[in-house]
C-alpha cells in the first residue's frame, strides 16, 4: 500500500516541478504598434522580454537602422513590470520609434537578447509601407473653415496683452517725462523719432534665407544643419501666410493641407524641399550642390510666388483726371 502511494506522488512533483521551469523560460517577442504605415511616418517597435527577476540582460547593439530600408529614428522609454502569474519573473518593454522611406513590405529579423546565460531571439516581424496616393478624379474643395468656439474676455486678454500692458506702460513712460521736463529749471525739446515701418512677412522671410545662404553651411559639410534651417524658415513662413501649425506636423500633413490652396508649381517646390530635408535627416542622404542650390531657390521662389497680391487704390470718380483742363 506505501508503494502504491508513494509512485503517484513522485509524479505529482515531477509534474509540478516541470511546469515551473517552463513557466520561468527566458522568453522574447516582437510587436509593431503599426505594421503597415505610410512613407515617412513613425510606429513605435516593442520588445517584450521575460525572464527571471534581476537576472542580468544583454540587450542588442541596434543603432539607426533594423534593415536597409527600416530605420531607427530614435530609442523610446524601457519599463518594467512584475509578471502577476510568476512572482519572480519580470516582463521588460524596450521601445524603439522606427520609420522607412521606401515603398515595399520588410522583414524585421530575428533580434537576439541575452537573459542571464540564456541567448533568446524575436521571431521574424513585418512592417509594410505604403505611398500616399492622390486621386486626381475627384474634384479640389476649399479647406474647410474652423469651427467656431465661444471667446471670452479672459480669451481676449489672453491673446491680446500686450495691447493693454505696452500703452498703460507708454503712458507711464509719458507721465514721467512730463513731470522731469517740468521740475527742470531749463525746458528742452523732445524729438521723438518716427516708428520703423514694419517689415511685411515675405520681405523677413526671403531676408532670413539669404542670410543662411550667406552662412555657407551645406559648403562646409554643415548638410543636415543647413536643411533643417532652410525648413524651419519655411515652416515659420507658412503658419504666418496660411495660419497652419506648421513646425508641429509633417511633411505629408503639410502638404495634404496645402493641396488644393496651391498651383502645381509652389506645390513641387514645396514638396522637393521638405522631402530632400527629411532624406538627410532621417535617411542620412548625402544630396548633391545642384540639390542644395535648388532647395534654396525653390525656397525663395515659392515665398515670392505666394505672398498676398496687394491691389493698387481704386481712383475716386471726379478726381484730379477730371479737373484737367
Amino acid at each position: 500500500m506505501k508503494s502504491f502511494l508513494k509512485y503517484p506522488l513522485l509524479i505529482l512533483l515531477s509534474l509540478t516541478f516541470g511546469l515551473k521551469v517552463f513557466a520561468q523560460a527566458p522568453l522574447v517577442t516582437a510587436k509593431i504598434d503599426s505594421p503597415v504605415i505610410k512613407i515617412g511616418q513613425q510606429t513605435l517597435l516593442h520588445f517584450f522580454i521575460h525572464g527571471p527577476r534581476n537576472a542580468p540582460i544583454g540587450y542588442p547593439a541596434l543603432k539607426d537602422s533594423l534593415t536597409s530600408k527600416v530605420l531607427i529614428v530614435r530609442p523610446d522609454k524601457t519599463d518594467t513590470v512584475t509578471d502577476s502569474n510568476e512572482p519572480g519573473q519580470q516582463i521588460i518593454r524596450r521601445n524603439y520609434v522606427i520609420t522607412s522611406f521606401d515603398e515595399g513590405s520588410y522583414t524585421i529579423p530575428p533580434v537576439k537578447f541575452k537573459i542571464g546565460n540564456d541567448t533568446v531571439a524575436t521571431e521574424p516581424i513585418t512592417l509594410e509601407v505604403k505611398t500616399v496616393k492622390v486621386d486626381t478624379t475627384k474634384a479640389i474643395y476649399d479647406i474647410k473653415q474652423p469651427l467656431a468656439v465661444p471667446y471670452t474676455l479672459w480669451d481676449w486678454l489672453r491673446d491680446n496683452w500686450p495691447f493693454v500692458v505696452i500703452p498703460l506702460l507708454i503712458i507711464a513712460l509719458i507721465a514721467g517725462i512730463v513731470l522731469y521736463l517740468k521740475n527742470r529749471k531749463k525746458k528742452e525739446p523732445i524729438v521723438v523719432a518716427p516708428p520703423k515701418p514694419a517689415v511685411p512677412p515675405h520681405i523677413a522671410t526671403i531676408n532670413r534665407l539669404n542670410e543662411l545662404r550667406d552662412k555657407k553651411l551645406w559648403q562646409m559639410d554643415f548638410i543636415k544643419e543647413y536643411h533643417v534651417e532652410l525648413t524651419d524658415i519655411i515652416r515659420d513662413y507658412l503658419t504666418i501666410r496660411y495660419g497652419i501649425a506648421a513646425q508641429e506636423k509633417t511633411t505629408d500633413e503639410i502638404l495634404t493641407a496645402l493641396r488644393h490652396n496651391l498651383d502645381q508649381a509652389d506645390y513641387t517646390r514645396l514638396q522637393q524641399m521638405f522631402v530632400l530635408a527629411d532624406l538627410v535627416k532621417f535617411a542620412k542622404a548625402k544630396p548633391v550642390a545642384a540639390e542644395n542650390e535648388q532647395s534654396m531657390d525653390n525656397a525663395i521662389a515659392f515665398v515670392k510666388s505666394v505672398q498676398p497680391k496687394v491691389e493698387p487704390p481704386k481712383q475716386q470718380e471726379g478726381g484730379a483726371a477730371d479737373g484737367v483742363v
